[in-house]
């Protein structure tokens, strides 16, 4: 009888790593092809904008040519690197790409489930890891969660940055879970942010909700982008440092330094205030002096931009929906499910609710 000799532990080493050889092989000649055909795809549909092929004669041309530029996108093979031809009036995506599209459906798909199906946020994170440096705002701020623990109900808070590019197409860049705002929590998140690709070329500003923690952060990874303090959060620490029968009046008189028609005015509405309330709640004043520079910045922008860059209020819009989704829930489970949940729903203000074709007129305005 025909004995059959045991397969080995290193005989199965060495089938699994033929296989992946193999199909790392074929991805990788796949990912070269749909690199060369996309990129070919995007040359042709500029030729046919132009009216004539590259070398043809002058008659009947409708634009010039203006080169190429590269952008990625992942894909189920790895990250495609394109070639996108140009003119000087536009660029010509291939029809499989939207604008400002940077993952195929297939993977978006895929991380979705991936989340939903409970795999941690650093094992999606490496999927999901590309970010381009094309930001011109960055909004952060923090929402408290509830979360059922051993020891009871605990509140953690979920730190969110927000990103709006010039011409105002705007999308939920990360979130971190963490137990407070403190430095090092928010350092994580920006660090994140940077490894992923976004390393502030272009940022014009970061708003904040005016953490400590948040700003000694930002001294770290982005050290040469001014700082917008929002005044929502600002006002409202002011109105409860004072007494209710002051409230109206301190109140009105902090409207209007940001309400003001100009850097000056705003800084002699701060002066005028300083007299009206140094004596009455000298600490509140002093603070105020303090944070003043990081409360004007606004100024330096766009007019018309003010009233979206002095607060943080765009941000704030996605936690009311974020409340509103888990208020039924009262509290979650663990902070695993945390992840999944605020995930899905952050996912879906990017994708379903369509906000690469919803941009900020405001923003459209001053690109």
């Amino acid at each position: 009888m025909q004995t059959v000799a045991p397969i080995t532990e290193q005989f199965q080493h060495f089938v699994r790593d033929l296989k992946e050889s193999f199909w790392g092989d074929v991805y990788g000649q796949t990912r070269g092809v749909l690199e060369k055909f996309l990129s070919a795809e995007s040359a042709r549909l500029r030729d046919r904008f132009v009216g004539c092929g590259r070398y043809a004669q002058e008659g009947g041309r409708r634009g010039q040519r203006n080169g190429f530029y590269f952008r990625d996108l992942v894909s189920r093979f790895g990250v495609l690197r394109l070639k996108v031809a140009r003119t000087r009036e536009q660029s010509f995506l291939p029809g499989a790409l939207a604008r400002f599209q940077r993952r195929a459906a297939e993977v978006m798909l895929l991380i979705r489930e991936a989340f939903l199906r409970g795999i941690s946020t650093r094992q999606v994170g490496r999927v999901v890891g590309i970010l381009t440096d094309e930001w011109t705002y960055l909004f952060l701020d923090g929402v408290s969660l509830r979360v059922r623990r051993p020891s009871g109900r605990q509140r953690l808070q979920m730190l969110v940055a927000y990103g709006v590019r010039a011409d105002g197409s705007r999308r939920l860049l990360a979130f971190l879970r963490s137990r407070g705002e403190s430095q090092a929590a928010w350092e994580s998140l920006l660090q994140d942010l940077y490894r992923r690709g976004l390393e502030g070329k272009n940022l014009l500003l970061v708003v904040t909700d005016g953490c400590a923690g948040l700003a000694a952060a930002l001294q770290t990874v982005y050290p040469r982008v001014p700082q917008q303090r929002c005044w929502v959060h600002k006002m409202r620490n002011i109105c409860e440092a004072v007494r209710r029968r002051d409230h109206d009046a301190v109140k009105h008189d902090a409207q209007q330094i940001y309400g003001a028609a100009s850097l000056a005015a705003a800084r002699r509405a701060f002066l005028q205030f300083q007299w009206n309330w140094r004596t009455v709640y000298p600490g509140l004043v002093r603070r105020l002096e303090q944070d003043l520079p990081e409360l004007l910045t606004f100024f330096r922008f766009p007019r018309h931009l003010w009233r979206k860059l002095r607060t943080t209020n765009v941000i704030e819009r996605c936690f009311v929906e974020v409340r509103r989704r888990t208020r039924p829930m009262v509290c979650f489970v663990n902070v695993e499910s945390v992840d999944r949940i605020i995930y899905a729903i952050f996912n879906g203000m990017n994708e379903k609710y369509q906000w690469k074709n919803r941009t900020l007129r405001l923003f459209t305005q001053a690109a």
